[in-house]
């Protein structure tokens, strides 16, 4: 009984340690002070200052491209090695492909940042938003891939057996079958990757060079100064963006289950 009462004043707490710091930096993005910690009443003057804020703009940018770029080239990748992993058996080589996959997920962030700049400085490679996307595409999509790996091992084969089996070819078969069944998991690694991307600052702090400023170094080289209402109002905005996905993917997540049930009652009603 005790143990009943206790793991919800637990998981209560939690989260209070975990959104209330968010939610009072939303509260404080409104501010109409310049001092963080005094209110001055409610404005929307720091979401205006934003836009003319050039800096700012120019890394906001600099970041959405990064995290499309990487994340739809790390989506590709990753969905590939997780056919190769699932689909191929023990090929020669499993053990090590699969280790070079993981190895991202539990290496430190600091250790891949700077093997990465070895790497450019030893190819001569010259530091910019090319090199950027090419570190986020390399951890993103082991993320994907865990993802993407996780759908296909459940994954009834039975279909695309049946369409090999009429004539499809297995590129045809891969498009018009595999994908469409793995496409919420294709998404949600997507999805992932992209997020990852967005929050990235020690990977991009290694590999970044001038004019390829991305906006989690922005904001931090701004913080170490002295936090603005304006940086509130940055994130605030990123916690909007990522909050809008969540939603989103949740409701889309959420009609699909709908419509398979609503499939399987029509396919048992006529049977």
């Amino acid at each position: 009984m005790k143990s009943s009462r206790f793991d919800p004043v637990v998981l209560t707490l939690g989260f209070v340690f975990l959104y209330v710091p968010i939610l009072i930096l939303v509260i404080y993005s409104f501010n109409a002070s310049k001092l963080v910690t005094v209110w001055g009443g409610f404005s929307l003057q720091w979401y205006r200052s934003i836009w003319s804020n050039e800096s700012l703009m120019d890394a906001a940018w600099v970041t959405l491209r990064v995290g499309l770029v990487s994340a739809t080239v790390g989506t590709v990748l990753g969905t590939m090695a997780a056919l190769a992993l699932v689909r191929f058996g023990r090929f020669r080589g499993r053990m090590l492909f699969s280790g070079m996959i993981y190895a991202p997920l539990v290496m430190p962030d600091v250790i891949t940042g700077l093997s990465l700049l070895l790497l450019f400085v030893a190819m001569g490679v010259d530091r910019g938003i090319f090199t950027v996307m090419l570190a986020h595409t390399s951890f993103t999509m082991c993320y994907v891939a865990i993802v993407v790996q996780s759908k296909l091992v459940t994954f009834d084969r039975s279909l695309e057996e049946a369409a090999l089996d009429l004539g499809c070819p297995p590129v045809k078969t891969f498009f018009r079958i595999t994908l469409p069944l793995i496409l919420p998991a294709v998404v949600s690694g997507w999805m992932l990757a992209f997020t990852l991307s967005l929050d990235d600052l020690v990977i991009a702090s290694f590999t970044t060079g001038p004019g390829a400023t991305t906006l989690p170094i922005k904001i931090y080289s701004q913080v170490r100064l002295g936090v603005t209402p304006e940086i509130n109002a940055v994130c605030t905005i990123l916690i909007s963006i990522v909050t809008l996905g969540v939603i989103v993917a949740s409701i889309g997540t959420k009609r699909r289950e709908l419509q398979r049930q609503r499939d399987e009652h029509i396919a048992a009603v006529g049977l």
